[in-house]
């Protein structure tokens, strides 16, 4: 089916390349076909979709989260990171099962796709469930099992095994929305042999690695303390830097660990809301980029952040590197919008396929209202979309051509039911909690 998407502003994203405005765009079934000014030459059309007051752009790349945690949303907060996960998290995580893991990723996605994300990286554990969601929800995903190490030789080998099966049965899953990666958690919950059997497997399997880096400085003692490194040198000690590799956080990071994973082309995502939240840090944002890095953007899971909003993470970017470093021009709006699309595109190694608006890439795209009242007067929507606009003002979600939302109106996901389920699974793994009954 052809769609063309006319009299709207359309930001692109691309380098250097300016806003568009009383523009159009051709999607040829699953892919853009035309960009630009006017109407396109010698082509024809199924559906004519008017976009007046509204700007197109790439849906927002979630590089970090961990979505079946919306279950745990607001459960434990105001903690330090090793409290809040080894007293309260874990326990409840251990309780978890299929129905958990789906209900709550269901939640999640249904969050994700109001807030205008089209794409975002998940590490969990039942990943098959996290996989079928998105399948059935038609978003894009690169998805991991997400490994620990610190149980028996018995539990490690098992979800190791769990880990590469789970990248053999749904790699290119879901007509190629979904990617995949090996996750193994952290160097402070994986012993250095189980990370060198997972790069072994990465290297195997051809994929990449995503993990947990420097959250915190107790895990950077830590891991002086264990193996008389840092992190970011015990990891590529361990060959983890062979592989493409996200790495979620790096707060705390020097210049000299920067250099290396600019050498070695490390992936950051940067995930400010929940660093914030947990009291982890500010990652060294302007210094990675000057190093040549390009870090995209994370919300975490829900439980540490406690929302699923991209749009929130891209106007943080832009404004708490300014405050930390007092210099207004630290992050610029541009600049945090593109660490939200082509750059979370990168860092997801889908560039070739998503992050930008232009022909031949995938039609992952949403559209954003301009008419309310903070929108105006609208002399530089760029602005306006990074330190005014909220994502109650996303209107359209498109992933492969094919609307998800439109005007508001979720087209794949049964809103009410996905909210009482979750409300349903969260009361079978915690009795003891007294909560309102939802009236349904």
């Amino acid at each position: 089916m052809k769609r063309l998407f006319t009299r709207g502003a359309i930001l692109s994203m691309k380098e250097r390349e300016p806003l568009l405005t009383d523009a159009a765009m051709l999607v040829d079934g699953d892919r853009i076909a035309w960009v630009g000014n006017g109407l396109p030459p010698k082509q024809e059309w199924d559906e004519l979709v008017d976009m007046k007051d509204r700007l197109l752009l790439p849906g927002w790349v979630n590089t970090h989260n961990h979505a079946a945690m919306t279950l745990l949303r607001g459960y434990a907060d105001d903690l330090p990171l090793q409290i809040w996960l080894e007293k309260h998290m874990w326990p409840m995580e251990a309780r978890f099962q299929a129905q958990q893991v789906q209900a709550g990723t269901r939640l999640a996605v249904l969050e994700m796709i109001r807030g205008g994300t089209t794409c975002f990286a998940d590490m969990y554990d039942h990943m098959d469930e996290v996989a079928q969601v998105v399948a059935d929800s038609g978003i894009r995903a690169r998805l991991c099992r997400g490994v620990i190490g610190l149980g028996s030789e018995v539990e490690r080998r098992s979800k190791l095994e769990e880990a590469v099966q789970f990248v053999r049965d749904w790699d290119g899953g879901a007509d190629g929305r979904i990617t995949t990666m090996l996750g193994p958690h952290a160097p402070y919950t994986c012993p250095p042999d189980y990370i060198r059997q997972i790069v072994e497997q990465a290297e195997s399997l051809d994929q990449p690695i995503h993990t947990h880096l420097s959250e915190t400085m107790a895990e950077v003692e830590q891991n002086v303390n264990d193996y008389g490194v840092r992190p970011v040198e015990h990891l590529d000690r361990l060959g983890v830097f062979r592989r493409p590799t996200l790495v979620a956080h790096a707060v705390h990071v020097n210049d000299e660990e920067i250099a290396l994973l600019a050498d070695r082309g490390v992936k950051i995502s940067h995930n400010p809301g929940s660093n914030l939240k947990l009291g982890s840090g500010i990652a060294p944002i302007s210094l990675m980029f000057r190093y040549g890095l390009k870090p995209a953007l994370g919300t975490d899971g829900a439980a540490s952040n406690n929302n699923l909003d991209l749009l929130g993470e891209i106007q943080l970017a832009a404004l708490i590197h300014k405050g930390a470093e007092q210099n207004p021009e630290a992050v610029p709006a541009i600049q945090a919008l593109a660490m939200g699309t082509r750059f979370g595109a990168e860092a997801l190694f889908l560039e070739k396929e998503i992050g930008t608006l232009e022909p031949g890439k995938k039609a992952d795209f949403i559209s954003v209202d301009l008419t309310g009242p903070h929108m105006q007067p609208a002399h530089d929507l760029v602005s306006h979309l990074v330190y005014a606009a909220s994502s109650a003002d996303v209107q359209d979600v498109y992933v492969d051509g094919r609307p998800l939302m439109r005007n508001r109106q979720l087209l794949t996901l049964d809103e009410e039911k996905i909210r009482w389920e979750a409300q349903q699974a969260f009361h079978a793994i915690a009795p003891e909690k007294n909560l309102p009954d939802d009236g349904r």
